[in-house]
C-alpha cells in the first residue's frame, strides 16, 4: 500500500507524558453481600415461591463484577427452593445468534458453571404490547414461560440521547429482554416517536404485561467500581431509575478537557460501551436523531487502535472515529458490527474510517492531518477506553494546563510505545 509521502516519512512524536488522576473512589466493599441482602425482603414481596422458576436477563455491558452479582442472585432463588435460569438479554448482540450471545456471557464469567443456573439462549420473543398504536412490544419468549423474571443492568448516560431515563433497567427491559425483535421495534420506530419518549412508553408497557418482578440498578464510579446496587420492585423502575441515573452521571469517567487536536484510544468494544467508545467521553455522535454530545470533548481527529478481547469482534463505534489501524479492520468481525447497526439504525458506527498499518502511523496521521500545526503544539492525550480517564498519556502541549487539574496525583516522562 502506498501513502503520501509525508505519512511515508519517519516521524517524531512530541514528550508524552503519563497522568494518574486520582478523584475520590466510592466503590462499595461488597456488593454481592448488599444485594444479597436486599434480595432476601424483595423476593419474598414477589411472591416468588418453591418451586417456581425465575428468568434472570443478564445483558453483553461489562459491568463490574456482574459475575458475582448474578451468581448472587441465582444463589438468592436457589435458597427459597426456586430455579433460577438466565436469558441473555442484550437486542442484536453476539450476531443476534444463541450460540454468539452465550459466548459473550460466558467472556463476561456469566456461566452455567460459575452461576449454577442453565443458560437459555434462545432468540424467541413474544409480541406483549403495542403503544403509539402501531409499536410492537416484544419480550424473551422464555423469559415468559418462567413464572417470574428479574433483570439487571448498569445504569449510565446513553449514547444516543439525554432525559432522565437512558441506559438502564427500562433500556435492558426494552431492548434486551426484548430480543432481537425488540431491538429492532424500538430503534426503528424512535426515528419517528423519539428515543426517550418511546422507551418510556414501551418500559411501561413491559412492566404492565409481562411477568417482571424486579430490576437490580448498578452504578458505577469513575473507577468502574461498584457504588451502588439497588433491588426495585418492577412498579417502582421508573421513579427510582431517575435517581440512579442522576447518581451515575455525577461519578461518570470523563476526560478534563474541553477541545483537543487529537485523542486516540486504545481499544474500544461493546462491554466497554453500546458504541464501543462513549460518546459521553469522545464527544462523537453522527447518526440519525441522536443528541449533541460535542459540549462534552471536542476532538479534531479520533483514533482508534485495536478492539477489546470481549467484544467478540464487534467493531461498532468505530464510525465515529477518523482513523483506525489496520488489525481493528483484520479483527472487525463485521457481520455481527452490521447487526449491530442495522439493529439499532446507528448505519454511521459501522462505517470504515481511513485505515493505517500500524498505531504509531495512525496516530502520525491524526497529527499531521489537522492542517499546518507543529508536533510540539498539537494538544494530543491517549486512553485506554472511555472507561478508563483516570491514568492516560498526554502529549507536551497540554503539560501546563494538566498540572492545574484537580486531582492531579502524578505526572511523569514517558517513552511513547506504539506498534
Amino acid at each position: 500500500m502506498r501513502y503520501p509521502a509525508y505519512i511515508e516519512k519517519d516521524f517524531s512524536f512530541p514528550q508524552f507524558y503519563r497522568v494518574r488522576l486520582n478523584p475520590p473512589s466510592r466503590a462499595m466493599p461488597d456488593p454481592a453481600g448488599v444485594l444479597e441482602k436486599e434480595l432476601v425482603q424483595a423476593l419474598d414481596q414477589a411472591g416468588i415461591t418453591p418451586g417456581q422458576t425465575v428468568a434472570v436477563g443478564v445483558g453483553s455491558r461489562g459491568i463490574n463484577q456482574i459475575s458475582s452479582l448474578v451468581s448472587t442472585i441465582c444463589q438468592c432463588i436457589r435458597e427459597r427452593s426456586a430455579v433460577p435460569f438466565i436469558v441473555p438479554a442484550m437486542g442484536s448482540h453476539g450476531s443476534a445468534t444463541p450460540q454468539g450471545q452465550a459466548m459473550m456471557l460466558a467472556k463476561l464469567g456469566v456461566t452455567p458453571d460459575i452461576c449454577n443456573a442453565a443458560i437459555k439462549p434462545e432468540m424467541d420473543a413474544v409480541q406483549v404490547a403495542t403503544v403509539c398504536n402501531e409499536v410492537p412490544v416484544f419480550f424473551s419468549g422464555q423469559a415468559l414461560a418462567a413464572d417470574h423474571s428479574i433483570c439487571i443492568n448498569r445504569i449510565k448516560p446513553h449514547t444516543k440521547f439525554k432525559g432522565d431515563v437512558e441506559s438502564g433497567l427500562y433500556k435492558m427491559m426494552v431492548v434486551g429482554m426484548g430480543k432481537h425483535q425488540g431491538a429492532l421495534a424500538y430503534h426503528n420506530n424512535a426515528l419517528k416517536y423519539g428515543f426517550y419518549n418511546l422507551l418510556l412508553n414501551m418500559g411501561d408497557a413491559v412492566v404492565k404485561n409481562t411477568n417482571l418482578r424486579l430490576g437490580i440498578g448498578v452504578v458505577e464510579d469513575r473507577y468502574d467500581q461498584v457504588m451502588d446496587v439497588q433491588v426495585i420492585a418492577a412498579d417502582k423502575i421508573r421513579e427510582t431509575e431517575p435517581l440512579l441515573l442522576k447518581t451515575a452521571k455525577e461519578n461518570f469517567p470523563s476526560l478534563p478537557y474541553d477541545e483537543l487536536d487529537v485523542l486516540a484510544i486504545r481499544q474500544i468494544g461493546k462491554e466497554i460501551s453500546g458504541s464501543g467508545m462513549d460518546p459521553n467521553v469522545t464527544g462523537r455522535t453522527f447518526d440519525l436523531m441522536e443528541d449533541d454530545f460535542s459540549g462534552v470533548l471536542n476532538a479534531k481527529r479520533v483514533v482508534v487502535l485495536d478492539l477489546s478481547a470481549k467484544t467478540c469482534g464487534n467493531a461498532i463505534g468505530l464510525g465515529n472515529a477518523d482513523i483506525i489501524t489496520e488489525k481493528v479492520f483484520a479483527d472487525m468481525d463485521y457481520e455481527a458490527t452490521l447487526m449491530n447497526a442495522l439493529t439499532s439504525m446507528s448505519l454511521r458506527k459501522a462505517f470504515t474510517p481511513v485505515r493505517l498499518p500500524t498505531s504509531r502511523k495512525a496516530l502520525q496521521a491524526a497529527f499531521q492531518t489537522i492542517g499546518p500545526v507543529a508536533p510540539d503544539d498539537v494538544t494530543a492525550v491517549i486512553i485506554q477506553d472511555t472507561m478508563h480517564t483516570t491514568d492516560f498519556l498526554i502529549s507536551q502541549a497540554l503539560l501546563e494546563k494538566t498540572k492545574q487539574l484537580p486531582w492531579v496525583e502524578s505526572i511523569e516522562k514517558i517513552d511513547l510505545v506504539l506498534d
